[in-house]
């Protein structure tokens, strides 16, 4: 049976809500940073259940997501809605809204698929690390590569220039991108947004396509693992209270990162956010690696 304090939930649940739509990884810090801490916070996060902890908090984070995009949610499937009645997809959603689709089916075929491969690799703290240096990379690469062709981006509807710079087939191959962020280290946003940039989305409407397709990655996780967290006997009747408040703290936490992340993708790169992941991934590479 699974215990953990309030303290322990509380700060998993606000490590979750912030990096959670942060290109950083929350999964790969849900495990690296009891592995630093050590002692009750090390064996808390290599309990088997803990994996279920972290999902429940993701569910928060969909909520606390949807409610950010809730409007454009609502837009785009209305839209889509009147395209089907009218059968067509000219000026309408539905494009956008078979993209997102799209995009989505790889992550849910592997995750279900590879569930057991993801599982025994989730709670090793040196493949965090090494996870966490190569989306480190990933980011800074993107940025060398989209530097001059955003710094001349204009302004553009954000729905348009999805439909417009990323077709049905490449939809499916950021969907299989995504997939990589179900080992612990790599960014499922970061992954996104940096596909979108180098389809010649500017940052801001590429950050707009990597929430799109967050919602139902993270949704879909969520609904499969949580009944699981639901059987008697999951965690201990102590517990319950712990992980309630996590869980708001992580929908707290994700609706105010989502709130500046989308102003900050207007005007700011994925620079500072390469820099960390590189930093910490390879300091965590020597203390693991290492001296593990």
């Amino acid at each position: 049976m699974f215990h953990f304090t309030y303290l322990q939930a509380i700060v998993v649940g606000l490590l979750q809500g912030v990096t959670e739509l942060f290109p950083v990884s929350s999964l790969g810090h849900a495990v690296l940073l009891p592995a630093w801490l050590g002692g009750s916070w090390k064996s808390f996060a290599q309990d088997p259940q803990y994996l279920l902890i972290a999902v429940a908090f993701h569910f928060a984070s969909a909520i606390a997501l949807f409610l950010v995009f809730g409007r454009r949610w609502l837009h785009i499937l209305a839209s889509a809605w009147s395209g089907l009645r009218k059968r067509s997809t000219a000026g309408s959603g539905l494009p956008l809204l078979i993209r997102l689709i799209v995009g989505t089916i790889p992550v849910a075929i592997l995750g279900i698929s590879l569930n057991k491969l993801f599982e025994r690799n989730f709670g090793k703290p040196i493949l965090a690390a090494i996870f966490l240096s190569i989306n480190g990379l990933i980011l800074f690469g993107v940025e060398h590569l989209t530097d001059r062709r955003h710094a001349h981006a204009r302004a553009k509807d954000s729905d348009g220039a999805i439909v417009e710079r990323i077709s049905i087939g490449q939809a499916f191959a950021v969907g299989l991108g995504q997939s990589t962020a179900l080992f612990a280290g790599i960014s499922r946003f970061g992954v996104s947004m940096s596909f979108g940039m180098l389809r010649g989305l500017s940052r801001s409407v590429a950050a707009d396509f990597a929430f799109l397709l967050a919602f139902p990655a993270i949704l879909g996780a969520s609904i499969v693992k949580l009944p699981k967290l639901m059987v008697a006997g999951a965690i201990a009747d102590g517990s319950r209270g712990p992980l309630f408040a996590g869980t708001i703290t992580a929908f707290i936490a994700t609706f105010i990162s989502v709130t500046f992340l989308v102003k900050y993708f207007k005007t700011n790169s994925l620079r500072p956010f390469a820099l960390y992941c590189l930093l910490v991934g390879a300091i965590s590479i020597v203390r693991f690696g290492i001296f593990g």
